[in-house]
């Protein structure tokens, strides 16, 4: 196990992806070094109306309460960990948000072997629904995870679907697309392949879907209900999501962690879409587990 390595991977794919985000916005991401990760953010881009493409590399002298739910054996323990994670909201409603990450965890008490695993994936939230787009989407995850095996994918869609889920509103966020932690089967090399695997994917899997949507006219119909399902964003991110608690609880830095929020977002009392509209269709189409591939 390297950690230099590890660093040297997640921080070279950072780079990939914001350069490669740069030169389709045509707005520089700001690069922000705050010691322990570099946190690259974009704020009224031409097409992004935020996002962030982070860096961390944190260590501590006792796991954080989010990092033991799961595994409470490892408690007291000194971490380290390290990845990469990304949240990208287009102004287009058209356009869907992203997330994505991948990461190391590394535990480790005096006498004993370092205990580690990686996790992370990829998912979509689309305002409104297109088919080929959740299909291409869910294609380059499939193609990713291919080589480790034919039930892997399956399996990681499924944890998907099943962990972006808002349950107290018993809806999903968006429409998956792949997750996995506590990742240590088989060799160090394997799961870190793996992991390589599913960063590598991201942009083929994102940015065409972009290019393909991003000059569809919209008007403040469509605005107006982007901003209403990225409520549902935020509700998942501060209730439910383990990324955040972990960052918080760790000691991370607020303004990184907290740059996955959309800058703009609306709630609604008991509000639902008007059967047979585009937005209603978001709800009987797309918000439900489906095997797309």
């Amino acid at each position: 196990m390297n950690s230099q390595l590890l660093k040297n991977y997640f921080t070279g794919l950072q780079e990939r992806i914001v350069s490669t985000l740069e030169v389709f916005d045509g707005q520089k991401f700001r690069r922000d070094a705050w010691g322990r990760g570099t946190s690259c953010v974009i704020e009224e881009g031409e097409f992004f109306e935020r996002g962030g493409v982070n860096f961390s590399h944190v260590t501590g002298d006792k796991m954080p309460a989010s990092a033991t739910a799961h595994r409470p054996e490892l408690a007291g323990r000194k971490f380290e960990a390290l990845g990469v994670s990304l949240v990208l909201h287009p102004r287009n409603p058209y356009c869907p948000t992203s997330h994505a990450n991948v990461r190391c965890f590394i535990a480790t008490a005096e006498g004993e072997e370092p205990v580690w695993w990686f996790g992370g994936g990829m998912d979509l939230t689309p305002y409104y629904g297109f088919e080929e787009d959740a299909v291409h989407f869910h294609r380059i995850c499939r193609d990713a995870l291919a080589p480790f095996g034919a039930d892997v994918h399956p399996r990681y869609k499924k944890w998907c679907d099943d962990y972006f889920f808002l349950k107290h509103r018993n809806e999903p966020r968006g429409i998956g697309g792949v997750f996995f932690d506590d990742l240590n089967e088989g060799s160090f090399d394997r799961c870190f392949g793996l992991t390589r695997a599913v960063g590598d994917a991201f942009l083929p899997a994102y940015l065409p879907i972009l290019e393909r949507r991003r000059e569809m006219t919209y008007g403040e119909r469509e605005r107006d209900f982007q901003a209403y399902r990225r409520g549902r964003y935020v509700e998942f991110n501060l209730v439910w999501d383990r990324g955040t608690l972990f960052g918080l609880q760790s000691g991370g830095r607020t303004e990184s962690i907290l740059m996955s929020l959309p800058p703009l977002v609306k709630w609604r009392y008991d509000w639902h879409p008007q059967p047979g509209t585009e937005e209603a269709r978001l709800y009987t189409d797309f918000l439900r587990p489906r095997d797309w591939v």
